[in-house]
């Protein structure tokens, strides 16, 4: 394959288009929707996805639970302010973190969060300068971190998150991300029910999104960017419900860029699910031919960032940007928080 440019990717967005918080009505944001084959767009409110789905089709969520992940404390030698973002879980209380400032936090390094109900040493720095790090307290953890920790927005939100649950999706399940799977932010339980109710089948699967999700491509040269490993599960059930879909003819929609992954990396090349767990650092970018998903619902992504190649991948490349520029002329809100976009 020729050289993939990162420059290929990039488009003009005015700063302000970036939401800063959430819409009181998760449903009301807004809905682009592009047609794969022509390139035809039409303007939606999100909650009239509805329209857009037909009976016997199979709709696949990430169901994983955003963790507080974000730990601001003091280094117990010096009081110097230290911020702590909890990357992976290792062993029962050994975490991979990121450190922030990281260099002065070397191995026997102390630190202590919340006047001493949370404290932690530094063991070990590893790949990528994380650190390492073990953590020691009385009580539950989940509970130390409820209570201490703060949503680990992106870098580009500088408001201040008034609610956690707003960056939880309202099927969050299981613990373990360091971000939220924002496609499925606008979904609200009344939607999900109609969705049901219309015959579209509704699968779980789990990703555990990483903080390499805002990594950005730094090489010029895309293929030689290397993606960030994240643990997925794909239960039986959501693998009978979605080789059922494929089978009666149905379609595949996944809700977000990591529900994407998680099946293309399980799927056999005949598209076929099995139930299974294990680590995907899978890279879809134009030239990549999907195996199992049909339809995306996303939200919009950065410039020259890795989901907006993966976007790309589905759509065309032109025609993502095509659209992407019509989402700035009329003003849609963009990133996490932002309006939604259909492929189909």
């Amino acid at each position: 394959m020729e050289e993939l440019k990162k420059s290929d990717f990039y488009f003009e967005l005015p700063e302000e288009l970036i939401a800063q918080d959430p819409l009181r009505d998760r449903a009301s944001s807004r809905l682009l929707v592009l047609e794969k084959e022509t390139g035809k767009t039409e303007h939606h409110v999100f909650r009239d996805i509805l329209q857009y789905l037909a009976p016997g089709d199979c709709l696949v969520l990430n169901n994983t639970k955003v963790i507080p992940a974000r730990l601001l404390g003091t280094k117990e030698e010096t009081g110097a302010a230290v911020e702590v973002l909890l990357l992976k879980r290792k062993e029962k209380d050994v975490w991979e973190t990121l450190v922030k400032p990281g260099k002065k936090m070397r191995p026997g390094a102390r630190i202590s969060f919340g006047r001493g109900l949370l404290k932690a040493e530094v063991l070990d720095v590893v790949e990528e300068g994380n650190r390492l790090v073990r953590f020691t307290y009385d009580g539950i953890f989940e509970e130390v971190l409820d209570k201490l920790g703060e949503m680990p927005l992106p870098p580009y939100i500088t408001h201040k998150l008034q609610d956690k649950n707003r960056y939880q999706t309202v099927y969050a399940k299981y613990e373990g991300s360091a971000a939220a799977p924002t496609a499925g932010l606008h979904f609200t339980e009344e939607l999900l029910r109609e969705i049901e109710k219309k015959g579209v089948e509704i699968a779980y699967v789990t990703l555990h999104v990483g903080l390499g999700t805002f990594r950005p491509v730094k090489e010029e040269n895309v293929l030689e960017h290397h993606m960030h490993s994240e643990y997925y599960e794909i239960s039986q059930e959501a693998a009978d419900k979605i080789n059922a879909a494929k089978q009666r003819g149905g379609r595949v929609i996944c809700v977000g860029t990591t529900s994407a992954r998680t099946l293309e990396s399980a799927a056999d090349e005949s598209g076929y699910l099995k139930a299974c767990s294990g680590n995907t650092e899978i890279f879809i970018y134009p030239g990549y031919r999907f195996k199992i998903l049909d339809c995306l619902l996303t939200n919009f992504h950065l410039p020259e960032s890795t989901l907006i190649m993966l976007v790309s991948a589905l759509a065309g490349r032109e025609q993502v940007l095509a659209a992407y520029r019509e989402a700035v002329k009329e003003r849609y809100r963009f990133f996490s928080f932002g309006d939604a976009m259909f492929i189909y």
